[in-house]
Order: structure tokens, then C-alpha cells, then sequence
């Protein structure tokens, strides 16, 4: 009797036991409470657990959740005071792991979520449709940390396809703690190449230097035309002493978007950038230190990628063989897309090589100009994608860290441009000394103004007096050169506010006055 009593007691505790270990519901859960509770828990981890009773678990997975948005925040926060963090391929493989690992964790999140609230206590259509809605959930859960991993790993493959040393080259170690190797300024040799199917290689169609000071940000472009004529080399470079008199190449014109293809077809396979480099270099009188080229319709595809570049068109634009009967773009504030812009840039109708280069001037400004890091940022996969096989540089991949928040600083800073254009330079016979000597100019200007608009004064323009318009021999290396001069005049009126695509003023002025941001 006493046997059959404690096994009557003791089969009452293992019942309550078991009662105590199923989910204490208020009620019976219904299907959509099953659905909603474990869709809350994939915003607040934790949620279902607690609902269902089983509170240790909910709150260790509230504590860890809680424990990453920290981490989350701290990451947040050290990347925007460096935000050259943001590019370090270290930091891009943990991004990658945290994402994946990410994935598997709130797949898992949503299973035990579901599990913990009991569904098999539903009917069979409420399993049914539960067990549905999870199935998707689950897969709509991973698809953020899928799209997060896939696109940093397309985002570091194509930053280290473009970030590679030149054949033959060997890249010196940058320091993280001086990567500028002490210099006040570097100098970007910005290109834009055309290599159309119908010709023969490369031609360097547009040549802009960016002269950027590394303490502040204020930059100045330099804009050399196609056409310039009979470029010296410094001395020492295997072009100088084959053309001691200037420029020639193949053609006999001696252009300047001549050169890089000559040197790839003379002295060998990589030789054209650092032929330009040497050439353009040494007739504005300062060190190229990178360059870095796009093809053209590479750069379309690159304006479509942010969606299009916003360009005041000072008037109507023909486009379209050699009488523009393609198209028309309109004078005004146009939006333009990438097939557009490219036209805007490059169209001859009715338009000399300068008028180009003032148009090719304001679509870099509007781009510099309107590529904000969220837009950058939104749209990373389309620009990686556009830009993976269309971009050549030789800036080395670990200066890229630094580069990224230089150029945040030059956009927040003054941009003011040069063209050497006529009648300040003429391109068949020019004055190279007074090139050097309003780059010169220009470059002291911009270290001495704030951040704003450059005023229209004379400095420069009394700078550029002198010899203007015979052709100069350099003699000897560095910067120097000796000109020898046939005719002098003295320099340009300034003019307070010329038209963008004809320039009679010397002095460097900012993209905002000229291309009207």
C-alpha cells in the first residue's frame, strides 16, 4: 500500500514537472501569435525565450545582442575618426567573417525562437503555415549578411585588381606614421584615356594634374591640352636624349596624348605612365608622384553607378559624329547620365580643344563635388563593379588608408583650377617657363588662401608677364629650364568673370565661380 502510494507521488511530481518545463502561455498560443513573437525575436533576440518562459536563455541572448550593438557603435565611431580604416583589407576580411558568422547566428536565432513557442501545440494548418512563414523568415534573415559579405569580398577584390604595382616596378614601404614621406603637397596625374576600337592603343585625351596640400586639403588642377607640342623630358630620362629639341614621336606633331603610347611602343610595356609622369612633371616644374587613368567609357559607366551628374550646360551641346546629329544637350541645370556626360565632355561640334578641356574641368568638379561618401556608400557594389577592369593606377594599396581621408578633407577644402590654354599658353610654341612660373603661382596661392573662392586678382597674372608665346629649351635636370624667347608680350587683363569654355585670365580660379556649383 505504502509502495502504491509513493508511486501514486511520485508520477504526480514527474506530471508537474513536465508541466513546469512546457511554455507557460497565458492561453493556448495561436498561429499568429507563434509567427509574431518569432518575428519579433529576430529584431530583439531574446523575446520569444522570455515569452515562453525559458527567461535564463532570453536574457543571455538580450545581453549578447545587446553586447554587439555596442560593438557595433564602437566600430561606428572609430571608423568615422579614421576613416581610412574603412579601406584596410583587415578590416574588410572581418567584416566578411562577422557577416557570415552573422548569418548562421540569426538562422539559428529564428529556429530556436520558433522551437522555444511550442508550435507543435498549433493545429496541423497552423503548423503548416507557421512552419512556412519561419522557412521564409529564415532565408530573409541571412540576406542582409549575404549581400553584406558578397559585396565586400567584390569590393576587396577589385580595390586590390586596381591597387597593383606597375611590371617591373618595386613600391617602397608606405609608413603609417608619415605615409607622405614628409611632403607638404603630392601631385595626382588624373587621366582620361580613349581607347576606342578603332585605333591603335591609348591616347591620353585629358591630362589634369591635382596638386593637393596634405596639411589642409586646398588642391589646384592643372589642365594640359592633347595638343601641347614639343614636351622636353628632365635630363637623365631615356626620351631627352632622343628628343633633346622637344617632342616628336611617330607623327612628327609631338602631342603631348602622343607620348604614352610612344613609350610603350619604344621602350617597352609599362613605360607609357611614367613617360607622362616624366613629361608633365617636369614642365609644370614640380614632381608627379601617382597617376591614375580611366577609360572613357569606363568613366560613363562610372556617372550612371552614382546615378547621373547634376552640370550647369552654359549652352546647347550637338553631339554626334562630326555635325551632332545625335542629339542636343540643353544649356541649363541638366542631370546627365553617363553616356551624356560623356558626350558634354568630349563633343568637337562647334567647340575647339579648349572649350573641351573647361567642359572635361567642370564634369571632374561635379563629380568631386556631388560623389559624397553616402552616396559613395550606397551604391560601393556599382561603382566596384564599373570601375573593377576600367582603372589603372599606381598608387600603392597600402597608401590607400590615407589617401581616403585626404580626399574627405579635400572636399571639404578650396579647389581652384589652371588651364594652360590661349592666349596665355600656346600650344604649338609654349613658354614653358611661364608655365612653371603660374603653377608656381598658383601652387603659393592656394597654400596661403582659406577654404572659399579665389578672388580674381592680380598676383598671378603678374606672375605670368614675360615671355608668352616662343617655344624653350630646358637645359640641365631638376625644374629648371632656359628659355629662349622670339617674341614677348606683356600678360592677359584678368577678367573677373570669364565664360568657362574661353579663358583670357591667368590666375587660378575655383571650379564653383567656373562651372557654377
Amino acid at each position: 500500500m505504502a509502495g502504491s502510494t509513493g508511486s501514486t507521488g511520485g508520477s504526480a511530481r514527474d506530471s508537474e514537472e513536465r508541466k513546469a518545463a512546457l511554455p507557460r502561455f497565458a492561453k493556448p498560443p495561436t498561429t499568429g501569435s507563434v509567427i509574431g513573437w518569432t518575428l519579433l525575436s529576430t529584431v530583439v533576440p531574446g523575446a520569444a525565450h522570455l515569452r515562453a518562459g525559458q527567461r535564463r536563455t532570453g536574457f543571455i541572448l538580450l545581453g549578447v545582442f545587446g553586447a554587439l550593438l555596442a560593438a557595433a557603435v564602437i566600430f561606428a565611431v572609430v571608423i568615422d575618426a579614421n576613416l581610412g580604416l574603412a579601406v584596410k583589407d583587415g578590416v574588410w576580411v572581418t567584416i566578411v567573417v562577422a557577416a557570415t558568422i552573422g548569418a548562421l547566428a540569426w538562422f539559428a536565432l529564428v529556429i530556436t525562437s520558433y522551437i522555444a513557442l511550442g508550435p507543435d501545440r498549433l493545429p496541423q494548418s497552423g503548423q503548416v503555415i507557421s512552419g512556412i512563414v519561419v522557412g521564409i523568415l529564415c532565408v530573409g534573415v541571412m540576406g542582409p549578411f549575404a549581400l553584406t559579405a558578397g559585396g565586400m569580398l567584390t569590393v576587396r577584390q577589385t580595390t586590390n585588381d586596381i591597387f597593383q604595382p606597375e611590371p617591373g616596378t618595386s613600391v617602397a614601404p608606405v609608413k603609417q606614421e608619415d605615409p607622405w614621406n614628409g611632403r607638404r603637397r603630392v601631385n595626382f596625374l588624373l587621366i582620361g584615356g580613349d581607347a576606342a576600337g578603332d585605333r591603335t592603343g591609348v591616347r591620353t585625351d585629358s591630362m589634369t594634374v591635382a596638386s593637393v596640400d596634405v596639411r589642409t586639403g586646398n588642391s589646384v588642377m592643372f589642365s594640359l591640352p592633347r595638343n601641347l607640342q614639343f614636351v622636353h623630358f628632365p635630363k637623365g630620362d631615356p626620351l631627352a636624349a632622343r628628343f633633346p629639341n622637344g617632342f616628336t614621336g611617330d607623327s612628327g606633331q609631338g602631342l603631348l596624348n602622343e607620348v604614352w603610347q610612344y613609350a610603350e611602343d619604344h621602350l617597352g610595356k609599362g613605360r607609357g605612365p611614367r613617360e607622362l609622369k616624366s613629361a608633365i612633371g617636369y614642365t609644370l616644374g614640380i614632381k608627379v608622384d601617382y597617376y591614375a587613368i580611366v577609360d572613357m567609357y569606363g568613366f560613363a559607366a562610372l556617372i550612371d553607378a552614382i546615378g547621373g551628374l547634376k552640370i550647369r550646360v552654359e549652352q546647347d551641346i550637338r553631339w554626334g559624329g562630326h555635325f551632332g546629329t545625335a542629339g542636343t544637350i540643353k544649356a541649363g541645370y541638366q542631370r546627365l547620365d553617363g553616356e551624356h556626360v560623356l558626350w558634354y565632355g568630349r563633343s568637337r561640334v562647334d567647340s575647339d580643344d579648349f572649350s573641351r578641356m573647361s567642359r572635361q574641368r567642370c564634369v571632374m568638379g561635379a563629380l568631386l563635388n556631388q560623389a559624397t561618401p553616402s552616396v559613395v556608400l550606397a551604391n560601393f557594389g556599382k561603382i566596384a563593379t564599373a570601375t573593377r577592369h576600367l582603372f589603372r593606377t599606381d598608387i600603392p594599396r597600402d597608401l590607400l588608408e590615407h589617401l581616403v581621408p585626404l580626399a574627405v578633407k579635400v572636399k571639404d577644402a578650396k579647389t581652384t583650377s589652371l588651364q594652360f590654354v590661349p592666349p596665355t599658353i600656346w600650344p604649338g610654341a609654349a613658354d614653358w617657363v611661364k608655365i612653371r612660373r603660374l603653377t608656381a603661382q598658383a601652387v603659393k596661392e592656394s597654400e596661403r588662401t582659406g577654404s572659399g573662392t579665389v578672388a580674381a586678382g592680380a598676383t598671378a597674372a603678374a606672375a605670368a608677364s614675360g615671355t608668352t608665346g616662343a617655344s624653350a629649351t630646358p637645359s640641365g635636370g631638376g625644374s629648371s629650364a632656359t628659355p629662349s624667347t622670339s617674341r614677348s608680350a606683356t600678360a592677359p587683363t584678368p577678367v573677373r568673370t570669364p565664360t568657362p569654355n574661353r579663358q583670357s585670365k591667368a590666375a587660378a580660379k575655383s571650379l564653383k565661380e567656373a562651372c557654377g556649383f
